[in-house]
This record gives C-alpha cells, structure tokens and sequence, in this order.
C-alpha cells in the first residue's frame, strides 16, 4: 500500500475486507500461562480427570470465573485430552455340555408348538419328550 499510494481504507474495500478485520492482532493474555500451568497441575495430579472435573475444580474449588470455551481451548491447545481407553472384555465360562441320563424316565421336555390348517384354523400342540 506505501509503495503504491493507496490507503487501507480503499484497499480494504477493494478486496472487501473490513478495516477492523484487518488492523486486528489478537491479545495474548497472561491468564492464558495462568489457565495452562493450573491444567497441567491438575492433570498430574489427577489422571483420571477429564476437563469437565478439571473445569468444575478450578471455577468451584479455586474460584476461578473463566469461560469454559476459553479454558477447553488452552486444555487443547495443551493436548491434554484423556484417551479413551478400549472396555475390556469380559471372560465368560463355556457353558457344560448337555448330559446324557442313564435311563429312560429321568429327563423330559415339554414345548408348545402352533400352526395353521389350510382353511385358516389354528391348532396349538403340547409336546411331551422321553430324554
């Protein structure tokens, strides 16, 4: 723009940027160190927390009055997020075979069954078997 001789405004409506959008700089706030040095504490000391109980720690317990968009953001930024750890199967016992009885009239099973006749009649059985 020097070089040339055109201002920032015309510039800036040339290329339909705002002049705000353009002259800002972001402030680096010194609560930012504040905000990472507590994290990194409590995640040392706490590995089980997330940031949800970090957060809730920080605003409750220290008082702290942060907003927690800018508290996640630095928690990231951090790389501090927890992994999510697989679920462990469980180990469950075969279950025993089926047994065979000696001898007839030890075991029986019994289960209804139902059907239709071709004329649209409905018959329900009672099944009754020697193991």
């Amino acid at each position: 723009m020097a070089l040339r001789g055109v201002s920032i405004a015309l510039a800036c409506r040339t290329f339909e940027v705002s002049e705000t959008c353009y002259r800002y700089s972001a402030k680096l706030n010194d609560e930012n160190e504040q905000i990472a040095d507590l994290l990194i504490g409590l995640t040392r000391a706490k590995k089980t927390w997330g940031f949800g109980l970090c957060f809730l720690y920080l605003r409750n317990v220290r008082g702290h009055c942060w907003n927690h968009k800018r508290v996640y953001r630095i928690y990231r930024e951090l790389e501090l997020n927890l992994r999510i750890k697989p679920r462990k199967r469980l180990k469950r016992d075969k279950p025993d075979g089926l047994t065979v009885p000696d001898a007839p009239n030890l075991v029986w099973s019994m289960d209804f069954m139902a059907d239709r006749l071709e004329d649209g009649r409905q018959f329900r059985l009672l099944n009754v078997l020697d193991d």
